[in-house]
This record gives C-alpha cells, structure tokens and sequence, in this order.
C-alpha cells in the first residue's frame, strides 16, 4: 500500500528533514570568505540547502567544525527535495606537511646528530 501525502504535508516534512540536518552537522564549506552549512556528504559529493547556496562552482575548502578535510573542485549537480547536491571533480585530502618527491626507506634516519665541539 501506498501514502499519499498532500503537497503542503510534504513540504512540511521536508523542510523539517532539511532544519535537522543542518542542526546536526558541522561540516561546511569555504568559498571566498563565504561559510556554507553542508546538510550531508557521501564519497563523490555534498548536499547543501537550495536556499543557503546558489548553484557554487569551482575550488571549495571542506571543514568538519576547524579540522580543514578536503580541498575540493566542485560543480553543481542537482536540486532534490529542497537541497542542491553537488559532486566533487577532485577531492583532495589536506595534510599538515609537504608531500615527498622522493621515497623514503622505513629504516631511514629522523636527524642529523653531529659530534660534540671538542673545543668546549
């Protein structure tokens, strides 16, 4: 058996469904200076509500609370039930050092330990 909702009743619960995730979430992302609330995330992309963001494109920062996540290239993808899903072109991971240009053997030394100063 199927329900059928009224099309005030639907919107109703859908804008409900919206304000819950937006109040659970503490990813957003970073365009410019401009802080975007995102409702959800899944492995090639987001969701943010159509009302907070205009159709984004381009390189975006992603945040979980003050941990910076991602570096992404986004563009725009769809509008569902309220929200404006967008799809992730590259996600890359942001780390706190530079990555090697070179391999680094497991058994390789941390520092440089010099002799002491026989002059002292």
């Amino acid at each position: 058996m199927e329900t059928v909702l009224s099309k005030e009743i639907q919107e109703g619960l859908d804008a409900a469904r919206v304000a819950g995730m937006r109040a659970s979430s503490r990813l957003r992302i970073d365009l410019d200076g401009k802080i975007y609330p995102v409702h959800r995330m899944w492995k090639t992309g987001f969701a943010i509500a159509v009302e907070d963001a205009p159709h984004l494109r381009g390189l975006v920062d992603l945040y979980d609370g003050a941990n910076h996540l991602f570096q992404c290239l986004i563009m725009a993808n769809e509008e569902d039930a309220g929200e404006m899903l967008y799809e992730f072109k590259r996600a890359t991971p942001v780390t706190d050092r530079a990555a090697f240009d070179y391999e680094r053997a497991a058994n390789a030394p941390v520092g440089l330990i010099e002799a002491p100063d026989a002059s002292t």
